[in-house]
């Protein structure tokens, strides 16, 4: 198997852009990784890789060989999964990272299933928020949410992720409810400090409106800013995945909801290359059957799906959606 180990340690050097990398990824020592693909250039009797100060990048050679490279790797590994499948399901170890407090909620139920359907498959979870390298630490696969940067991961939205301001029956009791998006100027709000910008942003008509948040209460965790949402502290903007059962429950109300927050999306996220291992197809398929259309935490789209379907001539009109 020494040739295929030197082909996979090729492949994961050029797609690392370096050796120190490829090596992390692989769990070898450079030294390691380094006399494979030198071992590898003297068989082939030619240079793959161009080696500079700042990296490696492949020669043409090393490209033409990489993409060959990359299907008889494929094609070991489908061959590998389908014997697999045949004799009872995914097999091998799954590393995901996924968002803390929506991976809690939402996906780990599914991890329960997926880990029920396919008993012979490990599954090894990092739940947390911090932005995680897929190559430099070996994971297979990540759920990721918001806006994505520009990268070579492979990605596939599989839902949107919608924002919207709630307060508890009491605050609105007691402050009114904002009809407009600047009328949050005369109201505490419970600022969100996990990003780099604290603006809450509307849709006004055909234009965007950003909002300077003011309060007292701040805090990087939506967990937190939920608790005090409901104890009528303030206004908040949360995710429906967070803030949908309360709102179910009657425990907050939402308002400003036809200003549209702008959506982010729910994606699975996973390292470059043609082919997808079947232990992350499952999952992805397992995902997307949960996940896509309307979400199950969005009491809001749900409602406003349930008057279409009542209203099909849209005779309720532009009435603010209530939650289910």
């Amino acid at each position: 198997m020494s040739e295929l180990d030197d082909i996979r340690s090729f492949v994961a050097v050029v797609d690392a852009g370096g050796f120190g990398r490829a090596s992390r990824s692989l769990g070898l020592s450079k030294s390691i990784v380094s006399r494979r693909i030198a071992r590898l250039e003297a068989d082939l009797g030619t240079r793959l890789l161009s080696r500079t100060t700042r990296g490696v990048s492949p020669t043409e050679a090393g490209l033409e060989f990489k993409a060959r490279g990359e299907r008889i790797l494929a094609e070991l590994t489908e061959a590998r999964e389908a014997v697999a499948l045949q004799a009872g399901g995914v097999t091998g170890r799954l590393r995901l990272t996924m968002p803390l407090t929506f991976g809690i909620r939402h996906v780990a139920p599914v991890l329960a299933e997926l880990a029920q359907r396919h008993p012979r498959l490990e599954i090894d979870v990092e739940a947390s928020d911090r932005q995680v390298d897929l190559i430099g630490e070996r994971f297979d696969m990540a759920i990721r949410m918001g806006v994505l940067r520009d990268s070579s991961l492979v990605a596939r939205k599989i839902a949107e992720i919608r924002g919207v301001v709630v307060g508890s029956p009491d605050y609105f009791a007691r402050h009114g409810r904002p009809a407009t998006p600047a009328e949050l100027a005369g109201h505490e709000c419970l600022i969100y400090t996990g990003t780099p910008v604290s603006d809450w942003n509307f849709r006004v008509g055909r234009r965007m409106v950003s909002i300077r948040p003011n309060g007292r209460l701040r805090s990087d965790s939506g967990e937190t800013l939920l608790q005090w949402a409901e104890a009528g502290l303030g206004l908040a903007v949360l995710p429906t995945f967070i803030a949908g059962e309360a709102l179910r429950a009657g425990r907050l109300q939402h308002t400003l909801w036809e200003h549209a927050l702008p959506a982010g999306g729910l994606y699975v996220v996973r390292p470059p290359g043609a082919y997808v291992p079947g232990k992350v197809r499952v999952l992805t398929d397992l995902l997307v059957e949960r996940f896509s259309g309307i979400a199950e935490w969005d009491p809001c789209q749900l409602a406003i799906a349930a008057r279409a379907a009542a209203y099909p001539d849209g005779e309720f009109g532009e009435n603010e959606p209530q939650a289910a």
